[in-house]
């Protein structure tokens, strides 16, 4: 079971004139049925279903409207959509050299605005996957896009390190996992337990985010963390938000301090 990320590639925006990566047929997969939904006012929705794999892939008008954004997302769809097609068709060949049934892979990747500020535009994906197995798995992405710079970033390159990020929010995250975990487990954590799904979960290992109440600068930071990281795959995903603190200011690079501000 993969969990594709469509994110980690730690790349800028193209520049003018590059045209937009598109999905197109590849001679290796009989396609069922195609649908592509072309952009309405700047977002774009793409569905294609072929003998081997199903793909759902969308991003909001915000995204769309910002040329090398797009053109950005774009390219990310066309690469997950090539290593669909070659992963599916291996796998529907070892299922017949192997005697046993196929079972079509799919792959959902949803971009929705979790803040729009003068500078940064925030972005956070859920992506859904399936291949093979009793279920499928799913988890998150996140980019921050700079719009004077026209450049993506990933949340963690706003902190000086990943250890200032964990010293200012790392407790707090324990607590709140803490309590929500025995909320749906119908008990405590056991204390100094060395168990995998009951120990801190470690930033590094979930998908942070930066939100905004005003509209003007980011005043709060999200916590995505999704099945098999904090507990097994029946409880779920957990998702946590958090008030931007002096003790978050102190960990910023100073570049970015301005882009964000505590919450009164």
């Amino acid at each position: 079971m993969l969990l594709v990320s469509c994110g980690q590639e730690g790349e800028n925006g193209s520049q003018p004139g590059d045209p937009a990566a598109t999905a197109t047929a590849s001679p290796g997969a009989t396609a069922t049925a195609v649908a592509s939904e072309s952009p309405v006012n700047g977002a774009r929705t793409v569905a294609e279903e072929t003998d081997d794999f199903r793909l759902e892939y969308s991003y909001p008008a915000e995204a769309g409207n910002i040329q090398e954004l797009a053109a950005l997302l774009d390219r990310r769809l066309d690469r997950l959509r090539n290593a669909m097609v070659g992963d599916s068709a291996e796998a529907r060949a070892d299922a017949r050299d192997n005697g046993f049934p196929f079972n079509k892979y799919s792959t959902e990747v949803e971009w929705q605005v979790v803040a729009d500020t003068p500078r940064y535009l925030s972005l956070s994906a859920k992506i859904s996957s399936y291949t093979g197995g009793a279920h499928g798995n799913y988890g998150f992405d996140a980019l921050v896009w700079d719009k004077e710079r026209a450049a993506a970033l990933e949340p963690e390159t706003f902190f000086t390190t990943p250890e200032a990020l964990e010293a200012a929010l790392g407790s707090k995250l324990c607590e709140k996992l803490n309590r929500e975990r025995a909320e749906r487990r119908g008990q405590p954590i056991a204390e100094g337990s060395s168990d995998i799904f009951d120990v801190c979960v470690p930033l590094s290992d979930t998908t942070v985010l930066f939100g905004s109440a005003s509209g003007r600068a980011f005043d709060r930071v999200g916590v995505q963390i999704g099945p098999y990281v904090a507990g097994p795959y029946a409880e779920g995903s957990y998702e946590f938000t958090f008030d931007v603190d002096d003790k978050l200011l102190t960990a910023l690079r100073d570049e970015y301090r301005s882009a964000f501000t505590t919450r009164n």
